[in-house]
């Protein structure tokens, strides 16, 4: 049997690489960090085989640590997420995210009326359930569940 031939991603030597992403969320994991909004260079790749996962992806930013906070926040759409800290191309350190106690504006509510979608006031969940996930607003009290996230 011919070995098979892979390609692979360049290491990086310091830096954060961001695994088992969704592959349907990976769009959503570089809105949420902008990194669409930064200099870094950065490498993703998507719909990679996952044997846990089925499809996955997969980013890697060069000379970018992110504070627990801003990485959590992908917990909302990547809850399985896991991320590598690089230096010197060696991983360092290895972290799960963890969905924080609450939300600011990342996530808009789901209910209409909210004066959140109808005056420019910035969204505000406190994260009633981790597990099934229920975000209820500040402002209106109703509850958005994962099947209604969509970014601000």
């Amino acid at each position: 049997m011919p070995k098979q031939k892979q390609l692979q991603v360049s290491a990086i030597e310091n830096g954060t690489v961001i695994d088992h992403i969704p592959a349907a969320s990976l769009f959503y994991v570089i809105a949420i960090l902008g990194l669409d909004q930064i200099p870094n260079q950065t490498t993703f790749g998507a719909n990679l085989d996952s044997h846990k996962f089925g499809k996955k992806a997969i980013i890697k930013v060069a000379d970018k640590f992110f504070e627990r906070d801003e990485i959590n926040k992908i917990s909302l759409v990547a809850p399985h997420a896991k991320l590598n800290i690089i230096r010197g191309y060696e991983v360092v350190e290895k972290r799960d995210v963890t969905i924080p106690d609450e939300v600011v504006g990342i996530v808009k509510c789901f209910n209409p009326k909210c004066v959140t979608n109808n005056e420019g006031v910035l969204t505000r969940f406190r994260v009633e359930d981790k597990e099934d996930l229920a975000l209820k607003c500040h402002y209106c009290e109703k509850i958005t569940s994962r099947d209604e996230l969509q970014m601000v």
